[in-house]
Order: structure tokens, then C-alpha cells, then sequence
């Protein structure tokens, strides 16, 4: 039988991704479709951990646009991560998967804080941890997180979840002609902008030659096909 080609996964998951076609909140038949795709990779033995984002309730940036102190927009950006982190942990354990929160700003009444030795040790257990909270700290994206938590756990790849299914030239939405990457340097997301993860997440990704997959999280199965080596979406390495 074909085995799994990682062992630790960090799955980052966009806020806009759990508004499904809702178009803001959490639309309950994603938040269920992701947990039972999780439960799908657990079962093969990979060792999952979750960063989520929290823009489909409020997003520091747009806030701070909009005349919102951008320290504040910031932290309540960080505020919505744990919303989205606690409806997905509900979905994960009512489809039978364990789970743990972790959050970088302390809610002793919802979830632990982030420690790392306690997250690895959660992992080797079988247990799901979702990182909310961002890394605690304002003008960091999630995408920084998912690669600083990534490192700090020692994961081997960061699956980049998303709407398209891989990176392009242009928004393939507006641009008929826009190409499909299948594979990228670190360098070049870095040197042509594009739209991979942050710059900031991007170059701790290559500091550490850690790889980042992007890839559609809307097809059925797509993580699974990841995990088992598949080459669907883009890979970013080397």
C-alpha cells in the first residue's frame, strides 16, 4: 500500500475559505467537508496541525483602511482566527478526530496557549492542533504563521489551501491567459509578487527550505492527493 510522502503537515486554511458562499461567517457544510477530509489524512497516520485565517469575519488591514487604529484592527483580526479555529475543532470532533487549540494571545477559558513542546506532543498523540491567534503580534499575517509555526514544530511541508488550484501569472478570474505554475522558487514568488503567501512567510520559508504547496481545497480529496504525492497545484521550493 502506498504510504503518505509527509509525515507533519501545517494546513493553512483562509478565513474567506470557511464563508463558503455565504460570503461572510462560517458556512457549516465547508467547516464539515474540511473535518472529514482531515479525519481522511489522520487515519493514513500524517500528523496534522491547522493555521486559520480570520478575514471572512474581520481583517486587520481592511480595518485599519477603513481609519481603525492598526494595532487594534490587528488584534481583532487575531480575535476572529480564534472564532474560526474553535468552529472548526467543533466540526472535527463530531466527525470522531481529537483535537487541541492553541492560541498565541492567552484565553485560558477556550483555549491553551501556544507551547510548542505541548503541540509536538499533542501531534505524536493523533491529535489535530489548530493554531489561532496569529503569532500574537500585530503587522504578522497569518501566512507568517503558518510558517513560523511550521518551523517551530519541524513540519515538512505547509499545504497552502485556496479557491484556484495553484499559483498564476495573473488572476486566471480576470486573465483568460494567465498561467499555471507547477512548480516555483522561493526566489522567484519573491522577485514577481506573486501571490503565493507574504514576503515575510515566504523568506522564512526559504531560510529553512521548507516547501509550500498551493493547491484547491474546494475539490473533494485534494488533500489526500497532497499528502500522497500527487502533483496537483503548485509546489514552491528550492
Amino acid at each position: 500500500m502506498k504510504k503518505p510522502v509527509f509525515k507533519r503537515i501545517v494546513l493553512k486554511i483562509s478565513g474567506e475559505a470557511l464563508q463558503g458562499r455565504l460570503g461572510y461567517g462560517i458556512d457549516y457544510d465547508v467547516t464539515n467537508s474540511i473535518a472529514r477530509q482531515i479525519k481522511e489524512i489522520r487515519a493514513l497516520g500524517v500528523q496534522v496541525s491547522i493555521v486559520i485565517g480570520g478575514g471572512n469575519i474581520f481583517r486587520g488591514a481592511t480595518g485599519s483602511a477603513k481609519g481603525i487604529d492598526r494595532v487594534s484592527a490587528d488584534y481583532m483580526g487575531m480575535l476572529a482566527t480564534v472564532i474560526n479555529g474553535l468552529a472548526l475543532q467543533d466540526a472535527l470532533e463530531k466527525n470522531g478526530v481529537f483535537t487541541r487549540v492553541q492560541t498565541a494571545i492567552q484565553m485560558q477559558q477556550l483555549a491553551e496557549p501556544f507551547i510548542k513542546r505541548r503541540a509536538t506532543r499533542h501531534l505524536e498523540k493523533g491529535r489535530v492542533v489548530i493554531f489561532v491567534g496569529g503569532t500574537g503580534n500585530p503587522y504578522f499575517t497569518t501566512d507568517t504563521t503558518a510558517a513560523l509555526r511550521a518551523i517551530e514544530i519541524g513540519a515538512d511541508v505547509i499545504l497552502k489551501a485556496t479557491k484556484v488550484d495553484g499559483v498564476y501569472s495573473s488572476d486566471p478570474v480576470t486573465h483568460k491567459n494567465a498561467k499555471r505554475f507547477e512548480t516555483l522558487r522561493y526566489i522567484d514568488v519573491l522577485k514577481k509578487g506573486l501571490k503565493v503567501m507574504d514576503a515575510t512567510a515566504t523568506s522564512l520559508c526559504m531560510d529553512n527550505r521548507l516547501p509550500i504547496i498551493v493547491f484547491d481545497l474546494f475539490r473533494q480529496g485534494n488533500i489526500k492527493r497532497v499528502i500522497m504525492g500527487e502533483k496537483i497545484g503548485t509546489i514552491v521550493k528550492g
